[in-house]
């Protein structure tokens, strides 16, 4: 899963936000650093990940895009899976999607002092584009991809997962919809045994 999915599985827990949206850029004993809160939603973002990744609707997902990505299919998917996060009318309405987002970087912006580094130069464009939000806009899904491709030693392009990501569209929908219940019960569960 990507930003908008971890934001969303902290279940506003400012600081389970905080460490899931960080822990991608916390290394090692990096951890021990953060207080014990932020920890646990460093530990979560983690569990999600292994939760997402083992699924077998992940699996059978990235086989779309497996052929011209190997394995950066996995963040192509994390993509995937936040656009239909964000569309999803069970969990979201275009109101509602605005005002969580906003409240997410509300509670981010009272944290920046104990962002990495890293994070810490990408938040002010996430915040900016909101990057939240825009997971629910095609044009957002192909921005997002084109930044994997920017970043990755050995992408040149992004356009052909884009026209994957469009025509499976319907095929990813139903990826979407057979794993996600079973992994918002399972952050749940996961954030109250922390």
């Amino acid at each position: 899963m990507n930003y908008l999915a971890h934001a969303y599985l902290s279940f506003l827990h400012p600081d389970l936000v905080v460490g899931n949206m960080i822990s991608d850029f916390v290394k090692g004993k990096k951890k021990y650093e953060y207080s014990s809160e932020i920890q646990k939603g460093i530990a979560l973002h983690r569990a999600i990940d292994e939760f997402t990744d083992c699924h077998p609707a992940t699996k059978a997902a990235r086989k779309f895009f497996q052929p011209h990505y190997g394995l950066y299919s996995a963040v192509f998917m994390d993509i995937v899976y936040d656009h239909f996060l964000a569309c999803d009318k069970e969990e979201f309405s275009d109101s509602s999607l605005m005002e969580f987002s906003q409240n997410i970087y509300g509670i981010l912006d009272k944290y920046e002092t104990v962002f990495p580094d890293k994070f810490s130069l990408m938040y002010p464009y996430m915040k900016e584009y909101n990057w939240l939000y825009n997971y629910k806009n095609f044009i957002g899904v192909q921005r997002s991809f084109a930044s994997i491709s920017h970043r990755a030693l050995y992408m040149s392009e992004s356009i052909t997962a884009f026209t994957l990501f469009c025509e499976n569209y319907e095929k990813l929908r139903e990826y979407y919809a057979s794993f996600f219940p079973g992994l918002k019960k399972f952050a749940s569960e996961t954030a109250q045994s922390l």
